[in-house]
């Protein structure tokens, strides 16, 4: 079936890790076939199951900050141990002239970076956890992180909590499909308001 003509719009994922915005991503593309997953750069090498193109664009150091040097992304960041991550004009614009909705997974900076430079175009929803108690316990149930790992982990999503009051929309993961349902309405208003060009 092919895509609507009228020029997509964006919609921005934001929550600490353990938030659950992965989980909220995949249901909104199961749901909604127009929505895309915006696809980033990024500097680390690829996993033995991932594909570039699909689930990264993968760039030596070298290329990425290229990359940069020519003004190549909407947003980028650099993460512990130097790799950057970043989402490239090209492909975001590509997919929004073909009528798609484009959904970023990103950090805070980045999000209010992307909202600030397409404003009305972009919806961007902070998803929380309820307390830092029930972060914490979801990051030690995921069972991927050592003392330390945790300790920066929770450092940074008590930063990004900071920034919650700066999204269009905050919801509170207190039960997934509460906030999925949340999620979903807020979703359906914005894809369905009528875009002024």
């Amino acid at each position: 079936m092919a895509p609507p003509l009228k020029r997509g719009k964006i919609i921005i994922l934001v929550a600490p890790s353990g938030g659950g915005k992965t989980t909220m991503a995949r249901r909104l593309m199961d749901e909604f076939p127009n929505i895309r997953f915006s696809v980033s750069a990024t500097t680390r090498p690829p996993r033995s199951h991932e594909v570039h193109g699909r689930d990264y664009f993968f760039l030596t150091p070298e290329q990425f900050q290229k990359a940069i040097d020519r003004g190549d992304f909407l947003e980028w960041e650099e993460f512990y141990g130097g790799k950057r991550y970043g989402s490239l004009i090209s492909e975001v614009e590509n997919e929004l002239k073909k009528g798609y909705f484009v959904l970023f997974d990103i950090e805070v900076k980045g999000a209010l970076n992307v909202k600030a430079q397409y404003g009305d175009e972009a919806l961007a929803i902070f998803i929380r956890p309820p307390s830092d108690a029930v972060l914490v316990e979801r990051l030690k149930n995921r069972g991927t992180e050592n003392a330390e790992s945790l300790q920066l982990r929770l450092e940074r999503a008590r930063m990004e909590l900071g920034y919650a009051d700066r999204f269009d929309h905050v919801i509170v993961n207190d039960d997934l499909d509460r906030c999925y349902s949340e999620l979903r309405g807020l979703v359906t208003s914005f894809m369905n308001e009528t875009t002024t060009h």
